[in-house]
């Protein structure tokens, strides 16, 4: 029996937009397979969603659904009353059993609302040791899913204590019908054929990364207020964009919303300066105002105005964590960057600038990386580390030109848009 979900106040066809957002979740962002099974990670926050994108698992032939709930107030009691010992401890039997199911061809799908102030009290030293203790134990999941062996995506639910950090001055059920309203526009769920929709978005994105393909710049140079930043590229890159079909053969296009095209860069050829231009929510703490210097592929000053140590604390997570694993371009005309909205969510804010990623480098953005070696991947400028970040350098003011393999530069976004 389906359930009856309560709208929000302010939105309109609640209901219909929500059953609208699971069905593009599983067939748009999914691409779930007849007979497959399906993990999904969500709060309890995000029941609702939860069992309609379980609905429409099973209509489109799903064998099993599987969800792990997560409860913010059972988080925080940990930081309260639990062990020291306790915070270099994960669940890894729980990760080894996510890791397994992938490998026996599970796919998998994360329903983020994450209070993106939830750790901001806490002792930023315990929230580092509990992150790497996490990012230790969920290493072999993850490296199914930065190398697209698995079909996989994520989408967002709008929460109360989501929209109180969003829209602190609205009412509460202002704030949230608001919340809910940018995520169906931002997710095309407030659309009349939201799969119509993402297949022809999807192919923009694709337009897009052919061009950069096309083009094969050795680097990029990023240019704009706090940021003189050349990014070299791997060897071999591939600029991807949208959707891509996955080692197990599945059509996903894992980010909704997706606005950017991405590449790896070379870990060892990232130099100059750079400077945030949106917050960074991470792990329950907010950073801002980020301001770090690369030597040589290396971060080796960073700065923050706010959360400084956790953004430390992140950096020293392993020898990878402090180079480059993604460089992503967004066009500041994006519509998340229209709404005028910060979501406090990398998710979205993601989407509306162009923007970098500190740790582990996708395969998939390498020509055959999905057939090359740890030490090959390295030997092409992969970065390898146990985090993955993004945090968001574009804005308006952004210029960034392609550097040819012969050192001409070449604009490719002039103040942000694409020329």
């Amino acid at each position: 029996m389906t359930a009856v979900v309560d709208a929000p106040p302010g939105v309109e066809n609640f209901e219909e937009k929500l059953d609208r957002l699971a069905q593009v979740a599983v067939q748009s962002g999914l691409g779930l397979a007849p007979g497959q099974e399906l993990v999904m990670t969500a709060s309890v926050d995000a029941l609702p969603l939860a069992r309609k994108i379980t609905e429409h698992a099973y209509k489109a032939g799903a064998s099993l659904v599987t969800t792990f709930f997560a409860d913010d107030a059972s988080a925080l009691l940990r930081y309260k009353y639990a062990p020291d010992a306790s915070f270099d401890k994960a669940a890894s039997w729980l990760y080894e059993g996510m890791a397994a199911a992938y490998r026996n061809g599970a796919a998998r799908l994360a329903i983020t609302s994450a209070n993106p102030s939830l750790l901001s009290k806490e002792d930023p030293e315990k929230v580092s040791r509990a992150n790497r203790a996490m990012s230790k134990a969920y290493r072999p999941a993850l490296e199914l899913i930065t190398r697209h062996d698995i079909n996989w995506t994520i989408v967002s639910a709008g929460t109360p204590v989501w929209a109180a950090a969003m829209f602190p001055e609205l009412p509460a059920d202002e704030a949230l019908a608001k919340l809910w309203n940018a995520i169906f526009a931002a997710s095309r769920a407030d659309q009349a054929d939201p799969v119509a929709a993402w297949k022809a978005h999807d192919a923009h994105l694709h337009a897009r990364a052919n061009w950069l393909n096309e083009k094969r710049y050795a680097a990029l140079h990023f240019k704009g207020p706090g940021t003189d930043l050349k990014v070299g590229l791997a060897d071999d890159h591939l600029w991807l964009g949208g959707g891509t079909t996955a080692g197990n053969g599945n059509y996903c296009i894992p980010n909704m919303p997706t606005e950017e095209v991405f590449t790896t860069p070379h870990k060892d050829r990232v130099d100059g300066t750079v400077r945030s231009t949106k917050p960074l929510s991470h792990q329950g703490t907010m950073i801002e105002d980020i301001a770090v210097r690369f030597d040589g592929g290396k971060i080796v000053e960073a700065h923050a105005a706010k959360g400084e140590i956790v953004l430390q604390r992140m950096i020293e997570t392993d020898e990878g964590a402090r180079r480059l694993g993604e460089v992503s371009l967004v066009p500041n005309s994006s519509p998340i960057s229209a709404s005028g909205l910060l979501f406090l969510n990398t998710l979205f804010d993601e989407n509306a600038a162009c923007h970098i990623a500190l740790g582990q480098a996708y395969s998939t953005c390498l020509k055959d990386g999905d057939k090359l070696t740890p030490e090959q991947l390295a030997a092409k400028g992969a970065n390898d580390s146990l985090i993955h970040v993004d945090w968001m350098i574009g804005s308006g003011k952004m210029d960034v030109d392609g550097i040819t393999a012969d050192g001409t530069a070449e604009p490719v976004l002039r103040a942000g848009e694409w020329v």
